[in-house]
């Protein structure tokens, strides 16, 4: 029996130390992605190669943990991205609009801040304004998410480790003055993936950015080869969070152009962007394989925009790889078409032809002349998709939010903790509990 209850209690104590907390975090949120933007991307992939199905299934769908996650906010059944972001961020509802602080208007705190306190380095990361909604939830507090300028400084006072995205949208003199605070506080800020790796062995603290300014990395459909990827951002905080020699990182990755091409009914674009927010989890997972017993990966959305649609008539059938004729989005369709200023219909239909595979609705003489104003573009750009959307079988119920579940997966240490239906808020507080954040956490005014 001695030998027996002591063989117990060493099993005990070498099992209760494969039982680890995550020291790696990773918050991955596809800004916009219900369900059906994950699932139509699979089919789309599986159209293209001729398969009924998802022969090629997105890393994050083969994730063991699953959810559903509600959204609504504390003054609608539809959230915005400030309040679902603030929901996410702190697990407190607050009103649309609101950024950081709850119903009350009281400032509420993030995960990234507790992690901050707790010894952790630090990283927030989108592909839209690094001042925008999603990513601000994790580090500034404000009753309106249109103070942008205001938003802005709050990066500066939560002093995280890694900030990186498109360029903090505010004029330009308020941009500059902002950067150069940055830099007096000891961030490096770098223009391209290129001149981080350049800067990043001397850096303290990291700001990344476009080669260019601009508060947008493009839609992957539209990207050339001087702009960022998701993947390469995500590839530049692990590297550099993972160098603080801290007690480990919690990283916000925020996929922020779903939500815009699906504000648009651009689903060629959006399915483009679901898969560049895959390959930025890609890039993640590899993390994850070297240290699967520290890392832990969550992947869920702030709320579904759209209500998009596999499917629109009654003959019950999909045509998914029509899509893959669209070589452009459509706001870069729109700017091609106004560039051409005063053209021919003829010409029209042909940069139509070329660039979104259908053909001009409205009929025109080929040569007749037009003048080619932004609200021309817009309609012209926008019947083109649409056309195009119902070729593929495809529908949108709206240009905006819906209040429908989005899911959730996770993998890693303590990825269990996700599962059935829970709400937005409980995400963060997982986080904190698994990550044992917050306990050496100070008092904030």
């Amino acid at each position: 029996m001695k030998r027996f209850f002591g063989t117990f209690i060493l099993l005990l104590i070498v099992a209760t130390g494969f039982c680890k907390d995550p020291k790696y975090i990773f918050y991955f949120i596809g800004d916009g992605m219900g369900p059906s933007h994950v699932l139509g991307t699979e089919l789309y992939l599986g159209e293209l190669e001729g398969t009924i199905g998802r022969p090629h299934r997105l890393c994050f769908t083969q994730f063991p943990q699953t959810a559903f996650v509600t959204t609504f906010s504390a003054s609608n059944g539809v959230t915005d991205s400030a309040a679902s972001g603030t929901a996410l961020s702190t697990g407190h509802k607050t009103k649309n609009g609101r950024i950081g602080v709850d119903a009350e208007g009281e400032n509420v705190y993030s995960v990234a801040l507790a992690a901050k306190e707790a010894g952790y380095a630090v990283g927030v990361a989108t592909t839209v304004p690094i001042n925008h909604a999603t990513p601000a939830a994790f580090y500034a507090h404000n009753n309106d998410r249109n103070n942008y300028h205001e938003i802005a400084q709050w990066m500066l006072t939560a002093d995280y480790d890694f900030y990186a995205g498109g360029d903090a949208k505010c004029s330009d003199r308020q941009r500059n003055e902002l950067y150069g605070k940055a830099m007096k506080q000891g961030y490096t800020i770098a223009r391209g993936y290129a001149d981080y790796c350049l800067k990043a062995d001397d850096a303290e603290k990291m700001m990344l950015y476009q080669a260019y300014v601009a508060t947008e990395i493009p839609y992957t459909i539209d990207r050339n080869d001087e702009d960022l990827t998701l993947a390469e951002i995500t590839e530049a905080g692990i590297d550099f969070l993972y160098n603080k020699e801290k007690e480990g990182f919690f990283f916000m990755v925020e996929g922020g152009k779903i939500d815009y091409a699906s504000h648009n009914d651009d689903a060629a674009t959006m399915i483009q962007e679901v898969l560049d927010f895959d390959a930025a989890i890609q890039v993640a997972y590899q993390f994850y394989r070297k240290h699967k017993d520290e890392t832990l990966i969550i992947v869920t959305a702030d709320h579904e925009t759209g209500g998009f649609v596999l499917g629109y008539n009654h003959h019950y059938t999909l045509n998914l790889k029509a899509l893959s004729s669209q070589q452009v989005s459509l706001d870069k369709l729109k700017e091609i078409l106004i560039a051409q200023g005063k053209t021919t219909w003829g010409n029209i239909a042909d940069i139509v032809k070329e660039n979104i595979g259908v053909e001009l609705r409205d009929k025109h003489a080929s040569d007749e002349a037009v003048e080619v104003t932004g609200n021309l573009a817009s309609k012209i750009a926008h019947e083109a998709i649409y056309d195009l959307n119902r070729k593929a079988a495809i529908s949108w119920a709206s240009g905006n939010h819906s209040g429908t579940f989005v899911p959730l997966f996770a993998v890693g240490e303590d990825a269990d903790e996700f599962h059935g239906v829970i709400d937005n808020t409980d995400i963060p507080k997982i986080i904190k509990k698994v990550g044992k954040y917050g306990k050496k956490s100070k008092k904030r005014k």
